[in-house]
């Protein structure tokens, strides 16, 4: 096993934007020298199915598959995703959340409830950070930054700030989107930091 090797989870549902942060995730790796590697899952993204993406990077990557208990963080762009997505997680893993619910369809359609108190339980077994990123998205003027706040704070818990991370954004964000992606980026870094006190 190739211990240099860190693996991160993207889990979200189609349409929240959580393929761009692993391009702008990838490509900041990349630029810092890492060998990278990237699975992405699609369930019915379109309709709000469940989207998950697997970033590993280190010295030297042999597969980009994650086995159960063995990524270093998880980034959950919802709620459920977070709960559906804990088992990929090492017992001293941790968990970015999104406090915001989507209904999947076997919540809207009756055949399953959504969990409550999951944030408590969550935080018995792994370090949580959790906020509602798409209220903080709106409130910065574009909901569609939820995201990039997201990666924010997923670089902040993960000790990640010394990548070139404007140079990422660049690269994967159209000009015009740039400004509003950056203060989000740095909105995101301040809720960690603020959550971790």
């Amino acid at each position: 096993m190739n211990n240099d090797v860190r693996t991160i989870v993207l889990a979200g549902v189609g349409g929240q934007g959580t393929i761009l942060v692993s391009r702008v995730l990838t490509t900041a790796l990349i630029d810092a020298g890492y060998d990278v590697k990237m699975s992405e899952i699609h369930g019915m993204a379109q309709r709000g199915g469940s989207v998950s993406t697997t970033v590993r990077y280190g010295k030297k990557v042999e597969s980009p598959l994650v086995g159960k208990g063995a990524a270093d963080i998880l980034v959950a762009f919802e709620q459920m995703e977070a709960v559906r997505s804990t088992p990929v997680l090492k017992k001293d893993g941790i968990i970015i959340v999104n406090d915001y619910k989507i209904m999947p369809l076997p919540v809207a359609s009756g055949k399953a409830e959504y969990p409550d108190n999951y944030i408590e339980e969550l935080s018995k077994v792994f370090r949580v950070i959790a906020f509602n990123a798409g209220q903080a998205a709106i409130e910065l003027g574009n909901a569609r930054v939820m995201n990039i706040i997201l990666l924010g704070a997923m670089v902040e818990a993960f000790e990640m700030g010394r990548l070139d991370w404007d140079s990422a954004l660049e690269k994967q964000v159209p000009p015009r989107y740039l400004d509003i992606n950056r203060k989000a980026f740095e909105l995101g870094r301040s809720m960690a930091r603020a959550d971790n006190k």
